[in-house]
């Protein structure tokens, strides 16, 4: 036993230290990474708007991604707001008129390409296009007019010419110095401009030379790059001198070069590489303007509002109490305490000298937390790191899922106890839920109706083990005290409303957590409520198990009410101040969705933990290891009917047609049970566990917040991107960190919850009393800058 003892507890110190290691390298890695991309900004000296017009890739078909920066597909409504008040206008040549055309289309896709072929085009919405085949006196004497205010100028000038000096002159290098002296003429005069209004200068597309018709044959992509480079030339000339700047588009060029050969006769792109150019330009012009949170391009930054000055004075008047005291060398170190599970009340070891308690601890455990929401701030605030929007693949999908379910099984170990869903085996379901969700996040795999499907189901499973978990403890341990209520509140909500004020996002936007705060106060309260039934009373009579059953049928009652009646939904929840919690841009309809989709799962989990306590009390089933939990008979029967249950579920979710009827199917359809008997029945199973997945699983709460932010970016619309140009070593190093991130922020979590809850009944009520004056506060100051 004693040697079993010390290999135990030096397994426990080498992981300790393992993972203090871990997150020590990950400190340095966010610092190296910062200083590098500061630097890679300060002296690159282009923005994410620089980004978008310059460089990109195809991430599939038609599908491009810039440099950096998401990019928005705008729809015609949000175009047409865009533009209401502003007059665009487009010079050039055939090339540029059908660029033209697809940024028209975008606002109003019915329009029709049926102009004159070199005559300038009017649409209604005040959008032009002017010819100009090539750089000239006529292109100068209209800029003239615009500067000089004798015609309306546009707000947004799309230009660019080659072409046809290209083709009339044959290519002579003579022409080509006439197109640079031309485009010097007029370039203070687009400067000019620009003072104004916004000035695009387009950069010649290359050409499909094979395609070619013999009048064509001398636009070679020799002499466009030639005609680009003096472009370049003489508008980066001009910007030496000026303060303003006329902005070149070159993505579009840098798409062609990839779909080129698909153009119908070798000059005119194809019908999805002009649309990409005309979305950039959409992009370019209308971020700053709408702000579209997965538009990070082109877009500035939002000042810090009141709440998040607030919140980093706070942070940065408790680092510098932190230093000073350790500076005057008065720091402790007092033993961590055993912190209560929020879903099984079962108290579970903190990693060594890592929880630490008293006023001190929690000035520490402050500090982290600041350092850690400047982290938080850094990737999805500021404009420090980059971001690029999510592309579905069923490879970036598939691959990763296999790839952990092999490590998963590989780190398989005997479990402590063979009871059913004990507490290695709810670790380890939680785990491997929550990496499949992450993977389904990053991976955009909420386009693939049949993957949605199933990752609803997880959703629904994460619910059930609330409702299991939570009754379990009320039903065993019969302890309905306030003390129980703050613990499992704070360290559901601690991380969440740090974030609502930091991140300056409402509460409802982390949806989960409120769904599962909302569920543990219905749970609560319908097992508190008179009279409070638990085992220990339930054993004295059979009449109290009834009892138990007319609460749950009262709670299915009440949310079928809620379910069929969204008048009555929306009526409670949107009365004020419950609807500061559940509302979303004005609107509860997203905690309706929410709460609807999974609305049975909780009650599910409850009956489940009911039933199953019984049973085990009655001592009807097998727990013990490596024995099936039934007869063989019955075991047999009953996995039968779970694999069929679940084939037949998969095919039906993969032949679900859209999202809007599947949802309607789902809170009815649930293959929970089965996964569970498949799971606990064979012994030999039940008795073995993925420590690799029950790591996860002991963290997964912080895992599922913290990629709203430092995983994925713009608010779970995109990509962080640490690492540019690597898509893979980039996945790598930002999944190390926020990892690292997410096992130190539960540390923290539970750190305070030691002190922000004591036990003493007197000093909790005043700990409330002050939370509740806290948050009060900060109710006040949000409804005052939202202006509701």
């Amino acid at each position: 036993m004693a040697v079993l003892a010390y290999s135990l507890g030096k397994r426990e110190i080498n992981h300790y230290f393992s993972i203090k290691n871990a997150k020590l390298l990950s400190a340095v890695a966010v610092l190296l990474l910062a200083v590098l991309h500061s630097i890679a900004r300060y002296y690159g000296g282009e923005d994410s708007c620089g980004w978008l017009l310059s460089s990109g890739r195809f991430l599939g078909e038609n599908v491009w991604q810039p440099y950096g920066c998401m990019m928005h597909k705008y729809k015609s409504s949000e175009a047409k707001t865009c533009l209401e008040r502003k007059r665009v206008a487009f010079m050039g040549d055939s090339r540029i008129r059908q660029l033209f055309y697809s940024y028209v289309k975008i606002i109003n896709p019915e329009v029709r390409e049926d102009g004159n072929k070199h005559e300038n085009i009017h649409i209604e919405d005040k959008s032009d296009f002017l010819w100009y085949a090539e750089v000239n006196n006529s292109m100068k004497e209209r800029f003239i007019a615009w500067t000089e205010g004798t015609l309306v100028k546009p707000d947004v000038i799309v230009m660019g010419a080659a072409t046809w000096s290209i083709k009339l002159n044959s290519g002579s290098i003579e022409t080509l110095h006439q197109y640079k002296a031309n485009l010097s003429s007029i370039a203070h005069l687009m400067e000019k401009l620009a003072q104004e209004s916004e000035v695009y200068w387009v950069l010649q597309d290359p050409v499909y030379e094979e395609k070619l018709s013999d009048s064509r044959k001398m636009i070679t992509n020799e002499q466009l790059e030639h005609y680009n480079e003096a472009a370049v030339d003489v508008l980066n000339g001009s910007k030496r001198t000026s303060t303003t700047r006329v902005k070149v588009l070159g993505a579009a060029r840098q798409a062609a070069l990839e779909t080129i050969s698909e153009s119908p006769d070798g000059l005119h792109l194809p019908e999805g590489t002009r649309d990409v150019g005309a979305m950039v330009l959409m992009n370019a012009v209308c971020n700053k303007v709408l702000k579209p949170i997965d538009g990070s391009c082109c877009q500035p930054l939002p000042p810090p509002n009141l709440l998040q000055k607030l919140t980093a004075c706070i942070f940065l008047v408790a680092v510098v109490v932190f230093l000073v005291i350790r500076l005057l060398g008065r720091n402790r170190h007092p033993k961590g305490k055993p912190v209560s599970d929020v879903e099984s009340g079962a108290e579970k070891k903190p990693a060594l000298a890592t929880s630490v308690a008293g006023p001190k601890g929690a000035l520490q455990a402050v500090c982290k937390m600041g350092l850690i929401m400047a982290y938080f701030y850094l990737c999805d605030r500021a404009d420090l790191f980059m971001k690029e929007q999510k592309f579905y693949t069923h490879s970036t999908f598939f691959i990763p899922l296999i790839y952990i379910f092999v490590l998963g099984i590989f780190y398989s170990e005997n479990s402590k106890e063979s009871k059913l869903l004990n507490r290695e085996q709810t670790d380890e379901w939680k785990g491997w839920m929550q990496l499949v969700i992450l993977i389904y996040h990053i991976s955009g795999a909420s386009a693939f109706i049949p993957v949605y499907m199933h990752v609803r189901v997880l959703v629904a499973a994460y619910l059930f083990q609330t409702g299991y978990g939570h009754f379990s403890f009320f039903w065993l341990k019969g302890d309905f005290g306030l003390y129980r209520v703050c613990q499992v509140l704070f360290r559901l909500n601690f991380l969440v409303i740090v974030l609502c004020l930091v991140m300056d996002r409402p509460y409802q936007f982390y949806y989960f957590v409120p769904l599962v705060t909302f569920w543990f106060v219905v749970i609560y309260s319908i097992l508190a409520i008179w009279p409070q039934i638990v085992q220990k009373k339930a054993n004295g009579s059979g009449i109290w198990h009834l009892g138990v059953l007319v609460k749950l049928a009262c709670l299915l009652l009440l949310i079928c009410c809620f379910a069929y009646s969204q008048v009555l939904f929306e009526n409670i929840f949107s009365a004020w101040p419950i609807s500061t919690l559940f509302e979303l841009q004005g609107s509860i309809h997203e905690w309706w969705f929410r709460w609807k989709l999974d609305r049975f799962a909780v009650i599910y989990g409850m009956l489940f933990a009911f039933v199953y306590l019984v049973l085990q009390k009655c001592q009807v089933l097998s727990e013990g290891k490596g024995e099936a939990l039934f007869s063989n008979r019955i075991s047999n029967c009953l996995l039968f009917v779970s694999v069929v249950s679940f084939l037949t579920y998969s095919i039906w979710a993969s032949s679900c047609k859209n999202k809007t009827e599947c949802n309607e199917f789902h809170p009815y359809v649930s293959v929970i049970l089965a996964f569970i008997l498949i799971r606990n029945i064979p012994g030999y199973i039940r008795s073995l566990y993925s420590s690799f997945f029950a790591w996860f699983g002991k963290i997964s709460l912080e895992l599922f917040i913290c990629q709203y932010h430092i995983w994925l970016a713009a608010d779970t619309k995109g990509i962080l991107v640490l690492v540019p140009g690597n898509p893979m070593l980039n996945v790598i190093v930002s999944t190390f960190i926020f990892v690292c991130v997410a096992h130190e922020i539960s540390q923290v979590t539970n750190d305070l919850a030691q002190v922000a809850i004591p036990k003493e009944s007197p000093a909790l009520l005043r700990r409330i009393l002050g939370m509740a004056i806290f948050l009060g506060a900060v109710l006040l100051l949000s409804t005052q800058q939202t202006g509701h």
